[in-house]
């Protein structure tokens, strides 16, 4: 994986027009993305692109999943040094800064695992095995969306007069990196490392503030599930909240509870964090739930949620003695875009739903589907999970 040096600062885009001091930040934002989007596509060979490029109606496009196994698009292994380091300029646009640190450290994870589990592995584990899937063509006036995607990491945006950037997952295995089994490597430096540290830390240090009462309502489950509840699911239904309401909670614990939000919230860039944090407080904090399940001691199997009108958060730390971490950012009204493509289709009133016609770079409607993995497809290797 080549160093990804310089990675936001972003390259000129053909299709760049005169930027506006009007401009919103999500447009702004918007704009980086196709600009970073269109150059990385221009530096693959054609028979590069035929990988890396969907139709937005696709049904690839929401084919997504969070364990190893085979991926459509083009990875990291696939592409030269200039191409990663493009690549890279893509990923940096979808993230925070402090996120895309995240971004780095749960890839250089794999290195981790491959030393700690050794080569008998069906999917190796290896930090270049990281996909970049680019769907339509990189527009200002046309839907387009990209996603980045491999173990752990999954990164899924819809652009067409907003940004829709869920599902959103991150996880992190080990949890904690261990000082044995990496004395011999190079690695051993990252012994202690945490990548999700302020995602656990927080949750855990919210569950032992409340009170007796409190505790009764939050405790949604005596023993922590072994995953998180929506898995892999495309699509996540509005249920009846469970846990603690934020209005019950006294102000220094919903000062933490909104901690908490924000810790998830902004691993997106800046303007579009806003935005969601901004569409969190319309709906009302006074009526996102907090729900904890499991051990409440450091190495207790454990899992915690945040759900409010629109929004879920999952978090959970169960698999490998409580030292695999998987969370989760799901959105109930605007997953996967659906919402901004409708409003795109419905103001252009011919209900040409087909992006054919706008110079979509690949071929339409290929790759493998892999329907056939699920979230209880476990690693093939003995004593660690996905």
């Amino acid at each position: 994986m080549t160093s990804p040096a310089s990675n936001h600062s972003s390259p000129t885009w053909a299709h760049t027009h005169g930027e506006s001091a009007t401009i919103s930040p999500l447009s702004a934002l918007a704009h980086r993305m196709g600009e970073a989007a269109a150059t990385w596509l221009s530096s693959l060979t054609p028979g590069q692109r035929t990988h890396a490029v969907y139709t937005v109606a696709d049904d690839e496009r929401k084919n997504w999943h969070y364990i190893p196994r085979t991926r459509s698009g083009l990875s990291l292994r696939e592409l030269s040094g200039g191409q990663q380091k493009l690549a890279f300029r893509l990923l940096a646009t979808g993230l925070s800064d402090r996120a895309y640190g995240q971004a780095l450290a749960i890839m250089s994870l794999e290195a981790v695992l491959a030393e700690l589990e050794g080569p008998a592995r069906t999917n190796p584990r290896d930090p270049d095995l990281y996909h970049f899937t680019v769907f339509g063509t990189p527009s200002d006036t046309e839907p387009w969306g990209w996603r980045v995607e491999g173990h752990h990491i999954s990164l899924n945006f819809l652009v067409a007069g907003g940004i829709a950037s869920a599902p959103q997952f991150f996880g992190s295995n080990p949890g904690k990196v261990p000082a044995h089994g990496l004395a011999d490597s190079g690695l051993a430096g990252m012994a202690g490392f945490r990548v999700l540290a302020l995602e656990e830390d927080l949750g855990r240090r919210l569950v032992t503030m409340l009170d007796q009462a409190q505790r009764h309502r939050a405790i949604i489950l005596p023993e922590a599930p072994r995953d998180i509840l929506t898995t892999f699911q495309r699509n996540v239904t509005r249920e009846t909240a469970i846990g603690l309401a934020a209005s019950s909670m006294t102000e220094d614990q919903q000062h933490l509870l909104h901690a908490i939000i924000e810790t998830y919230a902004r691993r997106m860039p800046e303007a579009l964090a806003d935005h969601q944090l901004d569409r969190i407080a319309r709906d009302g904090t006074g009526h996102i739930h907090f729900g904890w399940a499991g051990g409440e001691h450091v190495g207790d199997p454990h899992y915690y949620r945040l759900q409010g009108p629109g929004f879920l958060v999952e978090y959970d730390n169960t698999q490998n003695g409580a030292n695999h971490i998987h969370t989760v950012w799901r959105d109930f009204d605007a997953e996967w875009g659906d919402d901004l493509l409708a409003n795109h289709y419905a103001e252009r009133r011919h209900g040409d739903h087909s992006d054919h016609a706008h110079g979509d770079y690949g071929s339409h409607g290929h790759g493998p589907q892999d329907h056939a993995d699920h979230s209880h497809d476990h690693d093939d290797h003995a004593g660690h999970k996905h």
